[in-house]
């Protein structure tokens, strides 16, 4: 049996990821902070941005599945691009919880899920979903390229600690392109001042350029499930396969 935690799993991406690897007959749990329901998929109602609850959380997961497992995987994929906003002009309190969220959230989970199955000497891997925005800085988003640039150096530390592990954990940061999903729309939803890149974004809607959270996720599964996914890494972009 597969084991797949999913963070985010209530829309967008993370909804298709559950959804889809529920369907091909995998032990899935989804991690989400509004109430959901999918055949298939065991739902966790949590607030990333409430730390001190992530470390039980993940514990209470990894002890609810069962011992007759091959594989464990960790999709982090919850994440916020809010604040929108030059710097000079966002609030702290925003900057501070999408920090949490897109940052100090999934290093809290990946340190717990690495912890608790340290003994486990089946397959486990943990897919981080940056963004280019990690890798290019853009003018309105110094807070969701500053977490998601933190989240790859991240995943470069885990790559390099888990060379010494007895039992590894392999890793990958990846950037899913751009998808059609909400996050698309509190982006057009800024405005130009807040965001000067606002009417590119606005163009990739209209002429068809943003790909959908169900092909966007069978294609993360057919990386997550290949067998040169240890090669991959640790940096990675969906649109290189």
């Amino acid at each position: 049996m597969n084991v797949y935690i999913i963070t985010g799993a209530s829309k967008g991406i993370g909804f298709e990821l559950a959804k889809q690897l529920g369907e091909a007959g995998n032990y899935v749990v989804g991690v989400a902070r509004t109430d959901t329901s999918l055949d298939g998929v065991k739902f966790y109602h949590a607030d990333l941005s409430k730390l001190e609850k992530l470390e039980s959380l993940m514990y209470d997961i990894v002890s609810s599945v069962s011992e007759e497992v091959e594989s464990v995987t960790l999709i982090n994929n919850a994440g916020m691009v809010d604040p929108i906003g030059i710097i000079g002009t966002v609030h702290a309190v925003e900057i501070a919880k999408a920090m949490t969220v897109n940052l100090t959230a999934p290093m809290v989970i990946s340190n717990a899920f690495i912890s608790e199955l340290g003994n486990f000497n089946g397959k486990k891997r943990i897919v981080n979903i940056s963004s280019g925005a990690g890798r290019n800085p853009y003018e309105g988003w110094g807070t969701y390229c500053t977490t998601k640039a933190g989240l790859d150096h991240f995943s470069r530390v885990i790559a390099l600690e888990q060379e010494k592990a007895e039992y590894p954990v392999e890793i990958i940061s990846i950037a899913p392109g751009i998808i059609d999903t909400g996050m698309q729309e509190t982006i057009r939803t800024s405005s130009e001042d807040a965001f000067p890149l606002l009417d590119r974004f606005i163009d990739y809607k209209e002429q068809g350029k943003l790909v959908s959270a169900k092909d966007t996720a069978k294609k993360l599964i057919s990386i997550i499930e290949n067998e040169s996914f240890n090669e991959i890494g640790p940096i990675a972009d969906i649109r290189n396969f």
